[in-house]
């Protein structure tokens, strides 16, 4: 197997516990062990304190598994397979459902892995581009034409979506279910976001749910702030995948840490409270980024709908590239360059779901300031 260096993931290697600032960070700002623990049911404190270190069931802790299980509606606990995060997930579902040749249509931007695994195993890709001008929505049209029924073996899709923060109508969401369906393909939703939707009224049916051969992809790292866990998951009622998911990851990492899924479970169980943290976090921060960037000349954006991430766009002839790497360089605040995505835009990931996303902006601020000149639009700039 070749595959094409993740650049995303070797800048954050270089940059992301060097910068004094993770401006760009897609998760929520880590919980504690102790914050964790103290969230613990009667149950679940008696499996944290008599746990021992042995191997875990390939599938996931049963109990688990039916609390992943009770955030879908027609989703069982047979029907949840767990992995050690979100990306090996995406892998072993790849190279479980793709063979050299296949069709698979994704959307772009998104996050690499979503259609780069696919690549590299020979499957032909169609790239969907979500455009700024359009609110970063899917378009329909486009997406039906690119279907091939019969051929297309795999669709794509990312809601809430990353790095925009997009979400659709309930409508065109359905829609575009239907029309994998209708084709024979599987419908693959990367929803890591989701239950992080800025008004809950705006929620989507989970892909698991909404189609007959949909499988949804969700993670701890994101919407509940416990990313240091590494646990991920798919839900689908085709057993047919699980069942080749769980050949392809005897070949991985054959089962989970004991400890992340005890401490997942005592997450889970809690997670209203943990969501609930989590807006808490984004909610102001998400003011504190709108408030810039309609303040500044050098930035635009459209105001995500959904997540702990955005996508700016740099108002300037400079590169974006040049421009995050003179910001973390000289004022130690990491922003993502959209070039990392593949992107052609002058566009950058910023993150709204750590505690230090005030310092950074003060410091982003003063950047442009310094670099372009004034950031208050009212100065007639």
């Amino acid at each position: 197997m070749q595959i094409a260096e993740f650049q995303l993931e070797r800048y954050f290697a270089r940059w992301e516990f060097a910068a004094a600032v993770n401006l760009c960070a897609s998760d929520i700002e880590g919980i504690s062990m102790r914050e964790v623990l103290a969230l613990a049911d009667d149950g679940c404190r008696e499996l944290w304190d008599g746990l021992t270190l042995g191997y875990t069931e390939a599938s996931g802790m049963p109990l688990l598994r039916e609390e992943i299980a009770g955030m879908y509606e027609a989703i069982a606990p047979e029907h949840v397979y767990t992995f050690s995060g979100a990306e090996e997930a995406i892998f072993v579902l790849m190279h479980a459902l793709l063979e050299p040749g296949d069709h698979v249509v994704a959307t772009w931007p998104e996050y690499t892995a979503l259609h780069d695994v696919a690549r590299s195993i020979g499957a032909q890709v169609d790239l969907l581009e979500r455009r700024e001008e359009h609110g970063w929505q899917l378009d329909l049209d486009a997406y039906r034409d690119a279907l091939r029924p019969g051929k297309t073996k795999l669709v794509v899709l990312n809601y809430p979506h990353s790095p925009t923060g997009a979400l659709p109508s309930l409508d065109a969401f359905t829609e575009a279910a239907r029309l994998a369906n209708d084709a024979g393909a599987h419908f693959f939703v990367d929803e890591v976001y989701r239950f992080l939707e800025h008004d809950e009224g705006d929620r989507l049916p989970a892909g698991a749910d909404i189609a007959e051969h949909g499988i949804s992809l969700g993670v701890l790292s994101k919407a509940f702030g416990l990313a240091g866990l590494r646990i991920g998951w798919l839900a689908t009622r085709d057993a047919a995948v699980l069942r080749r998911c769980a050949r392809i990851k005897d070949y991985t990492t054959i089962c989970n840490s004991a400890p992340s899924e005890v401490l997942a479970l005592i997450g889970l169980r809690a997670r209203d409270s943990l969501l609930a943290r989590s807006r808490e976090l984004v909610q102001p921060n998400l003011e504190l980024v709108d408030q810039l960037v309609r303040a500044s000349p050098h930035l635009s954006w459209v105001r995500p709908a959904a997540g702990s991430v955005g996508f700016p766009r740099l108002v300037a002839e400079e590169p974006v590239e040049r421009f995050t790497d003179a910001l973390v360089r000289e004022r130690g605040v990491l922003l993502l360059p959209g070039t990392l995505f593949g992107h052609t835009g002058n566009h950058f990931r910023i993150g709204t779901g750590r505690r230090n996303v005030p310092a950074g902006l003060e410091l982003l601020g003063a950047f442009l300031e310094d670099h372009y000149g004034s950031t208050d639009r009212s100065d007639g700039a």
